[in-house]
């Protein structure tokens, strides 16, 4: 038995769990720093779950992305222009047709991403970067920067006031993209193309892979899962913005690599990525209640942050 323990102590690699590490750790740190703050009361944990739901459903999507050895920095703008989008529209023909245009909305952009890296072959960083700006302008431009509200309950409450059955909307919906994501990553064809791709992607097109099909693929889906991120933020505050989102890419990215997906394409994991934004959350919340300013509060977050994946890397 003792030499079992001693194998599979040396077999452990532990760079590659950092994230399972790191996350009991400041879990554990959190608990016992602030165990007379309420941070381990039902309450505050299911908060963290609901603030980190939209980067969760995002980061989902972004580790197929990543994956791919491609990155999508227009997903924070794409948030704002949905939700403005989704609002506008619901106040002129109803809940059904502005689900349809907010989705449409993160559809045209991520396929104008996907057609403009896959098939015309300008890096993703510079398209997305210029995306990030069009999105953005495109939001501020249609509402004249006025918010737009929300004022049907049945949205509010299905996208994110609300439950579904026991369990509060945000939370339910991110349960949804987790398990969709995992599966379509671990048990399925499209999922070993991605990786295949963002691996190797000579040795994919030797071995049948379109990868310029994936690639356009990948990018589309993002763009359709960030717009679903800023329904999801509209149903939560009851309006539209295009602030809404702003510096969600960085979060989103962070969260990704945080649990464990390659840069550089060819690795990924979805479960480590719900825990990567998770523990970005957990950080959040247990600064906010330590008290920290705002600006201390970066600080400390982009430390762990640098130290976590400096720590992951092969």
């Amino acid at each position: 038995m003792t030499t079992r323990i001693a194998q599979a102590a040396r077999a452990f690699d532990w760079r590659q769990n950092i994230i399972y590490i790191g996350f009991v750790l400041v879990f554990l740190f959190f608990a016992v720093t602030l165990e007379d703050r309420g941070f381990l009361t039902d309450r505050n944990l299911t908060n963290v779950i609901r603030q980190t739901a939209t980067i969760t459903v995002m980061a989902v999507a972004m580790t197929f992305v990543i994956g791919a050895a491609q990155i999508d920095l227009s997903v924070g703008s794409t948030v704002g222009l949905a939700s403005v989008t989704t609002a506008m529209a619901i106040s002129q023909f109803g809940v059904p047709i502005g689900i349809v245009v907010g989705l449409a909305t993160g559809l045209i952009v991520g396929a104008a991403n996907g057609v403009l890296v896959a098939y015309v072959a300008i890096p993703s960083f510079l398209v997305t970067l210029g995306m990030l700006g069009i999105a953005h302008g495109s939001a501020m431009w249609i509402t004249d920067t006025a918010p737009q509200p929300i004022r049907d309950d049945t949205f509010n409450n299905l996208f994110g006031s609300g439950d579904i059955g026991p369990v509060p909307s945000l939370v339910f919906w991110t349960i949804v993209a987790v398990i969709i994501g995992h599966i379509v990553l671990k048990k399925t064809g499209y999922g070993r193309r991605v990786l295949a791709t963002g691996g190797n992607p000579v040795a994919a097109r030797f071995s049948g892979v379109d990868t310029k099909k994936i690639t356009f693929a990948v990018l589309t889906v993002m763009g359709v899962v960030a717009a679903f991120a800023g329904m999801l933020l509209a149903g939560r505050l009851q309006s539209g913005r295009y602030t809404f989102g702003e510096g969600f890419e960085l979060s989103v990215i962070a969260a990704v690599i945080l649990g464990g997906t390659s840069l550089f394409g060819g690795r990924a994991t979805v479960i480590g990525t719900v825990l990567g934004s998770l523990m970005i959350g957990l950080i959040n919340n247990g600064l906010t209640l330590m008290g920290m300013e705002s600006s201390q509060q970066q600080i400390v977050r982009g430390a762990i942050i640098i130290l976590a994946v400096a720590l992951a890397r092969r």
